[in-house]
């Protein structure tokens, strides 16, 4: 199943997103980027200094390019995702 997330989420890389895990967490962002683990998110409103997330934080370094240290940006193992849906009218 990861494998379908894994390509779903490559196919929608910087769209706003809601993805749900199976512990019933909630992620909304947008995709930055997407490994064989993980799928990558940006807060939606991270350029305002605002968290965009309603759990599943992560703080600390950056994976890849251009990430480093911040707020908001948060990470979903691709084996943990319940449900994923794009999220362009659900953010406004």
């Amino acid at each position: 199943m990861s494998a379908q997330y894994y390509q779903l989420c490559n196919r929608h890389k910087g769209k706003p997103v809601v993805i749900r895990e199976k512990g019933g967490k909630v992620h909304r962002g947008i995709i930055e980027r997407v490994d064989r683990n993980y799928v990558y998110l940006r807060p939606v409103n991270a350029g305002r200094g605002i968290g965009g997330f309603g759990s599943g934080y992560y703080y600390g370094p950056g994976y890849g390019y251009g990430y480093g240290y911040g707020y908001g940006w948060g990470r979903v193992a691709l084996g943990a995702i319940a449900g994923f849906a794009l999220a362009t009218a659900l953010f406004w």
